[in-house]
Parts: structure tokens; C-alpha cells; sequence
């Protein structure tokens, strides 16, 4: 009898210990389930920003960035232009040499 109540006893205690420790695998369960929603709450405020701000400001640096490609190109196309009288202007000047050289040796 005294070998049964010491196994009872063993066994109480280990029911014991058990019962102790599902009591703190409860506690980290909700813990772990209380992280789990602050997270998700903190990736939903993410995923609004990211719409609402980010890419908002993205589409208007994206804009900007057009508006200075085109004036950009705008100013070198007037660029190019001038290049193109200046070597046209130089062209005409040397065939005005040549002219004015022939017309000297003629008179």
C-alpha cells in the first residue's frame, strides 16, 4: 500500500508540474497571440502609408522628374540648334572668303 501511495503521490506531482506548465504555456500563447495582432495592426498602418503617402509622393517626384526631362530637352534642342547656325554661319563666312578672293583676282 505504502509503494501505491507513493506512486499516487509521484504521480500527483507530476500532474502537478504539468498543470503548471500548459498554465504558462497558455500565458505565452496569448502573449504571443497579443504580439500577433499588434503586428498585424502595425502592417496595416505600413500598407496605408505606403499607399497613401509613399506612393503619392513618388508619383509627384515622378512627375517632376518629367517636367525636367522635357525642359531639359527643350534646352538642348535650342542647343543643337545654335550649333547648327554656327557651323552653317561658318560655312557661309569661308565660301564669302572664296567669293571675295575671286572677285579680287577678277578686278
Amino acid at each position: 500500500m505504502c509503494i501505491l501511495e507513493e506512486s499516487v503521490a509521484s504521480l500527483d506531482e507530476v500532474v502537478a508540474r504539468l498543470e503548471e506548465s500548459a498554465v504558462e504555456l497558455r500565458e505565452c500563447v496569448v502573449r504571443l497571440e497579443d504580439r500577433t495582432a499588434r503586428l498585424e495592426q502595425d502592417a496595416a498602418g505600413i500598407k496605408l502609408i505606403l499607399e497613401n503617402e509613399i506612393r503619392t509622393n513618388i508619383m509627384r517626384v515622378a512627375e517632376g522628374h518629367q517636367d525636367l526631362y522635357r525642359n531639359f530637352k527643350e534646352a538642348t534642342k535650342m542647343d543643337a540648334e545654335k550649333e547648327m547656325i554656327s557651323i552653317r554661319v561658318g560655312v557661309l563666312e569661308s565660301e564669302l572668303r572664296k567669293v571675295k578672293e575671286r572677285l579680287e583676282q577678277i578686278a
